[in-house]
């Protein structure tokens, strides 16, 4: 993002995003809101507060900042539409409640780092409640409404800028991750689900640029 905007904005994105994301999950260790009741284990390394794993924020500034650079793909030939902005946040939260789906069997079934308590809900995706992908598309959008602003290039342009694949190349790259751990570990159903997140990222970028 450096090499787009000014090195102060991209700190600042990052700073809100991890922000947001790392309060997030430290509220949702004590309340079990907003993704429900879940505990850090050992395995994930050093706690913020005794609350929420050091990686966390991290982990939030990956899905956050990489699935608003393959919405942009996406939307590269819209990107004039008066629309534009609510469109790029619709599909950026969307394609990080994806990078959750995915990440969620790797981290809490094959690496422990967190686990998944009962609750009330019948269906869970893994062990984790379906709703807390409810809470990392409104933890999302939140996070994108303020960092935005920060995320625009304001420098005036005479021509348009050529596409970063980036984004998506890391996009695939960590779905063949999850996916490769899935595979190992006999989680057939979530191996399948990252195979297919990255297809469809890959898929809507291309399909998008052709037309």
């Amino acid at each position: 993002l450096s090499r787009q905007l000014p090195g102060q904005n991209v700190i600042l994105a990052a700073a809100v995003i991890a922000l947001i994301g790392g309060t997030a999950h430290a509220l949702s260790t004590v309340t079990a809101i907003p993704f429900g009741p879940l505990c850090f284990t050992a395995s994930s390394g050093p706690k913020i507060l005794g609350l929420v794993t050091w990686a966390m924020p991290a982990i939030w500034i990956i899905a956050v900042l990489n699935s608003r650079g393959v919405a942009r793909l996406i939307l590269r030939p819209w990107r004039n539409l008066p629309t534009y902005g609510f469109w790029l946040m619709g599909i950026s939260a969307v394609l990080s409640v994806l990078f959750a789906m995915a990440l969620d069997p790797f981290a809490s079934q094959i690496k422990r780092c967190w686990l998944w308590q009962a609750t009330k809900f019948p269906l869970t995706w893994h062990g984790a409640p379906l709703v807390s992908y409810l809470g990392w598309l409104v933890v999302a959008l939140l996070i994108l409404a303020f960092t935005t602003p920060s995320l625009i290039n304001k420098q005036p342009r005479t021509i348009s800028p050529a596409p970063d694949y980036h984004p998506l190349a890391a996009w695939l790259l960590l779905m063949a991750l999850f996916a490769l751990g899935a595979t190992v570990h006999h989680l057939w159903t979530a191996a399948a689900f990252c195979l297919g997140s990255g297809a469809l990222g890959s898929r809507l970028t291309f399909t998008c640029r052709n037309n």
